[in-house]
């Protein structure tokens, strides 16, 4: 059985373009061209009431995700993060060896002088019972 060419075969009526008429009239736009360090650009659109002062300078690239601005021969840089810093890396910009030093020792002797005193409590409790 062979199929006969039907022209409007898998869509429906009304399925075509429409034009602007039916769909409404697009807003006037701007169009700004990022560039990004990697050589990528991306263009956005904004509405042309928008104020210039509005417009970002900077945008994400959404190829790599570093900052993109609108000049292509000065590209932002990617600011450098500096690593997590720990609990003692804070402490060691705070004090200096001999502070650190003084601070242990004396740390050191409050435990000494508490577990002496559990000791003693502990060997007297023995003797009472």
């Amino acid at each position: 059985m062979s199929t006969g060419g039907n022209a409007i075969r898998g869509s429906r009526i009304g399925a075509g373009p429409m034009g602007e008429a039916d769909r409404g009239f697009k807003a006037e736009r701007v169009t700004i061209t990022y560039y990004c360090a990697n050589g990528h650009n991306h263009t956005l659109s904004y509405a042309a009431s928008v104020e210039a002062e509005e417009i970002p300078e900077e945008s994400f690239c959404p190829s790599c995700g570093i900052p993109a601005g609108q000049d292509k021969a000065n590209p932002p840089v990617l600011a450098k993060h500096e690593p997590y810093k720990t609990h003692l890396a804070y402490v060691k910009e705070r004090r200096t060896e001999e502070e650190a030093q003084t601070l242990l020792d004396e740390a050191v002797a409050a435990v000494r002088e508490k577990r002496i005193a559990a000791a003693a409590a502990a060997a007297a409790a023995a003797a009472n019972a």
